[in-house]
C-alpha cells in the first residue's frame, strides 16, 4: 500500500469512522482482498493515525460483515459463501425491485435524464469492451434508482446489506451473451422509468438482480477463491 500524500490526512472530529470509511473502500475496491490479513502497521502509516482509531474501525468493519476478528490475531477481510451470496442477492432483488416501484412515483426528469445519460455512456463501453467503466455506471445506474425512491429507511437497509457484495457484483466478469442480456434489460429499465411503469419496472429490476447469483457465485464464492 503506497502512503497518501502530506494534506490529505483524515479529518480528526470523526476519526474512527473516516477510517472506517478509507477502509470500507478499499475492501469494497478490491485492494484488500476476501481472507487477507488486516496489516496494522501499513494501515496506521497510510492514514497517518495510531493503533486506537484504527482498532476502533476495525471493530465497525465487523459489525458489518466486511471483516472477521480472529482470537489474538487480528483481523482479516470476510470472505463470502456462495450460500450467503445468493441469499444476499435475493433479499437485494427484493430491495431494488421495491425501490423501482416507488421511484416510478418519485423521480424527475432530471433524474432521470441523469440516468439515461449514465445508460448510454455504458452502452458505449459495453461496445468497446470496457468492463471497468461499464460496472461504474451501472453501479451509479442502480445507486440512483435506489436515491430517487426518497425513502430513507430502504436505502439504509440496502446500502449495509450491498456492501458486503459490492465488488463482486459490479466485477463480476461475465459471457457475451450474460453481458449482452444485462444491457438489453438496462434498456427496458430506461424505457419503462420514462413510462413510469413501477409494477412493470419492479418485476424487471427483480429478474436483473437474480441473474447475477450464478455469474457473481462463480466468481466470488468461497469455492472460487479455494479452486
Amino acid at each position: 500500500m503506497n502512503k497518501i500524500e502530506p494534506g490529505l490526512g483524515i479529518n480528526r472530529r470523526y476519526l474512527h469512522d473516516e477510517v472506517a470509511d478509507r477502509m470500507r473502500e478499499l475492501i469494497q475496491s478490491g485492494e484488500m482482498e476476501p481472507k487477507a490479513r488486516v496489516n496494522e502497521g501499513e494501515l496506521t502509516e497510510r492514514f497517518g493515525i495510531s493503533r486506537t482509531p484504527l482498532r476502533e474501525a476495525i471493530k465497525i468493519l465487523a459489525t458489518e460483515g466486511l471483516l472477521e476478528l480472529l482470537p489474538n490475531r487480528g483481523a482479516r477481510v470476510a470472505s463470502i459463501s456462495q450460500v450467503e451470496i445468493e441469499e444476499m442477492l435475493e433479499v437485494i432483488a427484493g430491495l431494488e425491485a421495491t425501490a423501482a416501484d416507488i421511484a416510478c412515483r418519485t423521480v424527475s426528469d432530471a433524474e432521470i435524464a441523469t440516468i439515461e445519460a449514465d445508460h448510454d455512456e455504458m452502452v458505449v463501453a459495453f461496445k468497446r469492451g470496457d468492463e471497468g467503466e461499464y460496472f461504474r455506471l451501472n453501479r451509479l445506474i442502480h445507486e440512483a434508482l435506489m436515491a430517487a425512491a426518497r425513502n430513507t429507511t430502504l436505502t439504509g437497509i440496502y446500502t449495509s446489506l450491498s456492501g458486503r457484495i459490492q465488488r463482486s457484483r459490479y466485477t463480476a466478469h461475465q459471457t457475451a451473451a450474460q453481458w449482452a442480456r444485462a444491457v438489453s434489460e438496462h434498456e427496458q429499465m430506461i424505457a419503462l422509468l420514462h413510462a413510469r411503469d413501477g409494477a412493470a419496472l419492479s418485476r424487471l429490476m427483480r429478474e436483473h438482480i437474480r441473474g447475477k447469483k450464478t455469474v457473481i457465485a462463480e466468481n466470488f464464492g468461497d469455492a472460487a477463491v479455494e479452486a
